[in-house]
């Protein structure tokens, strides 16, 4: 069982940046992604990168603006977020994914606490 620990959220404004760590514990081989979610969404995806950091993967929105990036000697794989809008505000989740026809899906049904980012405008 992989466990999951977010941080590096905040408050920021608009036109600024966060980056985000996902620190993960037990086997961490996988494909690893970002999700959000907001109060008026479910969880989206966001980002995905592959095991040897290769591929990467973004929804539109974010595309040219976030990076997602992995250090697997040390389990961690983070999201580097740019030119932060008020839309991005939400609480960021990390896990594994798999690859559904088009879509990219949480692979594990356990989500850490996530870490709240707040884009003022």
């Amino acid at each position: 069982q992989v466990q999951l620990v977010e941080s590096g959220g905040g408050l920021v404004q608009a036109g600024g940046s966060l980056r985000l760590s996902c620190a993960a514990s037990g086997r961490t081989d996988y494909v690893m992604g970002w999700f959000r979610q907001t109060l008026e969404k479910e969880r989206e995806f966001v980002a995905a990168i592959s095991w040897a950091g290769g591929t990467t993967d973004y929804t539109d929105s974010v595309k040219g603006r976030f990076t997602i990036s992995r250090d697997n000697a040390k389990n961690t794989v983070y999201l580097q977020m740019n030119s932060l809008k008020p839309e991005d505000t939400g609480v960021y989740y990390c896990n594994r994914v798999i690859r559904y026809g088009s879509r990219w899906l949480p692979q594990s049904g356990s989500w850490g606490q996530g870490t709240q980012v707040t884009v003022s405008s």
